[in-house]
């Protein structure tokens, strides 16, 4: 399942501008091609795009048309898109609005969408995925290379090789290495960074001319690629000088074709990961033998673990946050997923990328803010929701300095989750006891008795240190202790009246 608005942010700003979010929970399963000539609008579902409409009265119209008709929403042209009363139609239908970027034609939108729909719809199927545009990319590299006459690979805005042309083998080691491994390599990368390559790339539309360079880096051709103002990859042809006005005219108009190709790849690789995401999350919720979930997880015994993030940042800022860090440091299949607000990873007990040790390792390096607290081990995905909630509780006693930071473990904690437990189940309004006669005396009369109490409690046996903690002399700290028994009944030699004395002291700390 996917939403209208997922929808139209996986695929990206460069295309489609949400203009009314809509419903939250409107699922898109199909796109429709709505004639104004014709009163259809699709069914249920149903994505519609609103060709042909000449003004605003026909753009409401067809917004009421959808509303009526159940459709998850409706693409406009952006001129019409933002009439005022177009807007305030969709508004009052809670029917998602979408604007078309003008150069974009209906026949592309149509192909795009639906090749990002058909992802969604199958996500683990790999005829639905990512293997179509692939091969549609290695065809487009080829129609650039003899374009150009010269060897060509297409690649993202991370430098990372998408697709190549045949003929590869007449070119430089620095293109042999870029192929071998898929990107294009580090001293190469430092190299056109240094001449402002991809400064320029990251800012211009225009071809250009990149010169030989060390090691045998021969001239290159660089076409940027990029749709709506957004850079998202470029293409890179090994060529022997300049090259004429014509042949670059042509690689422009193949750039904008590749374009609409890298918006769908990098769009079905989202509605991926948001699948992915969705499946961890209702795993991790609750199982259900009845209605098992298809989940990728790492070897077993699982942990629960999680993550906290330096103030600033959303939840939808740290789940990205958490992911970039992990496959920087060799996670290459995070399991992340948030849950009520909080960011949640799943990791195994044994060693390398993806292990608790290696994350607890990795928090370690991070900059201050940045916590893991782990949940007990789960020997399969019954024991999953229990690992969370009991991540989910250290997380909140770590940041608040109750236990022992960054990076924790519950059985390193278990004493501090068992009075946490307990003081959290006491009710302070309904205190009796002692401890309610010694905090009432101590707001009549402005005494600390509830601290002094505390510490010797805290500290047995060790008057000096108790007295130390409140900076009073030892003889003082006597002098108090006894005048609290003069006010409380206390039994002090009673260990359980000790405890129940502690937790009800933790409570009413806990408060304040």
């Amino acid at each position: 399942m996917i939403s209208s608005s997922d929808l139209i942010v996986a695929v990206g700003p460069a295309l489609f501008e949400v203009v009314v979010p809509g419903k939250g929970d409107n699922e898109v399963r199909d796109v429709f091609l709505a004639d104004p000539q014709e009163p259809a609008t699709g069914q249920p579902g149903d994505l519609v795009l609103g060709l042909g409409l000449r003004d605003a009265e026909d753009s409401v119209e067809l917004v009421e048309r959808c509303a009526a008709g159940n459709a998850s929403g409706v693409v406009l042209r952006t001129a019409l898109a933002h009439e005022p009363s177009v807007v305030a139609a969709a508004e009052r239908e809670a029917l998602t609005l979408v604007a078309l970027q003008p150069s974009v034609t209906w026949a592309h939108v149509v192909w795009l969408l639906r090749g990002v729909l058909d992802r969604a719809a199958a996500p683990d199927s790999p005829a639905a995925g990512d293997a179509g545009v692939h091969q549609e990319l290695f065809a487009l590299a080829d129609a650039a290379a003899a374009i150009v006459d010269a060897p060509v690979t297409i690649e993202d805005n991370q430098s990372r090789v998408l697709a190549y042309s045949s003929g590869q083998d007449f070119t430089d080691p620095t293109r042999v290495s870029t192929i071998v491994g898929r990107r294009v390599p580090p001293e190469v990368i430092a190299h056109f960074r240094a001449r402002g390559i991809f400064r320029r790339l990251a800012r211009s539309s225009e071809p250009f001319l990149v010169p030989d360079g060390p090691n045998g880096i021969r001239p290159r051709l660089v076409v940027p690629v990029r749709a709506g103002g957004e850079w998202l990859g470029s293409i890179w042809a090994v060529v022997d000088g300049p090259v004429s006005e014509a042949v670059t005219t042509e690689l422009s108009n193949a750039a904008s074709v590749l374009a609409l190709h890298l918006l769908r790849l990098r769009a079905q690789a989202d509605v991926a990961r948001r699948s992915a995401i969705d499946r961890l999350r209702t795993v991790l919720r609750q199982f259900s033998p009845d209605n098992p979930v298809d989940v990728r997880l790492p070897r077993q015994p699982w942990r629960v673990v999680a993550l906290g993030s330096p103030d600033g940042y959303d939840v939808p800022q740290q789940l990205d946050l958490w992911e970039s860090l992990g496959r920087r440091h060799g996670w290459s299949e995070p399991q992340l997923a948030d849950l009520d607000g909080t960011v949640l990873a799943v990791v195994t007990d044994a060693d390398g990328p993806g292990s608790w040790s290696w994350l607890q390792k990795l928090v370690m390096e991070q900059s201050p803010g940045t916590y893991a607290a782990a949940g007990g081990p789960a020997r399969g995905p019954a024991d999953l929701p229990s690992s969370r909630a009991e991540a989910v509780e250290l997380l909140g006693l770590v940041r608040r300095g109750v236990a022992r930071g960054p990076a924790l473990r519950v059985e390193e904690a278990w004493h501090v989750l068992t009075v946490h437990r307990a003081v959290t189940s006491l009710d302070t309004t309904k205190m009796d006891g002692p401890l309610a006669t010694l905090l009432r005396h101590d707001i009549e009369h402005d005494t600390g008795y509830v601290e002094t109490l505390q510490a010797w409690l805290d500290f047995p046996g060790q008057p000096q240190r108790a007295a130390r903690e409140l900076h009073l002399h030892t003889n003082t700290l006597r002098h108090r202790m006894k005048r609290i028994g003069e006010i409380a009944e206390l039994d002090l030699s009673d260990p359980q009246e000790r405890l129940a004395l502690q937790l009800q002291i933790a409570a009413v700390r806990t408060e304040h």
